[in-house]
């Protein structure tokens, strides 16, 4: 996935569009991406012990990756992810890019 866990994405369709956050969780295998203060629901929960309250609570729901686009550090601007492939030390690393800008998007 051209998203990971840290990044700063900003919300590119549905209800919260237009909104920034940062990537709680990652779920590669449904496509999927959590992320702070997005998407979010009303879970019902029960009190579990005696004397533990019960209620409702809001929490992040995991949503499309597609919906969400990475913001650049650099020039601060939601941005395509390229990959850049280099040779190191006779290994070969690939690296996230700035499709605008070039800047490297892996800290």
């Amino acid at each position: 996935m051209k998203i990971k866990k840290g990044d700063t994405v900003l919300v590119i369709t549905g209800k919260d569009n237009g909104k920034t956050g940062e990537v709680l969780s990652v779920l590669p295998k449904e496509n999927k991406v959590v992320v702070k203060g997005i998407n979010m629901v009303t879970k019902h929960v029960k009190p579990r012990k005696a004397g533990q309250p019960g209620g409702r609570i809001q929490q992040e729901a995991a949503f499309n990756a597609s919906n969400a686009m990475v913001v650049c550090p650099k020039c601060g601007k939601a941005v395509r992810v390229a990959y850049k492939v280099e040779a190191v030390d006779g290994n070969t690393v690939k690296t996230r890019i700035c499709k605008k800008c070039g800047a490297g998007l892996d800290k």
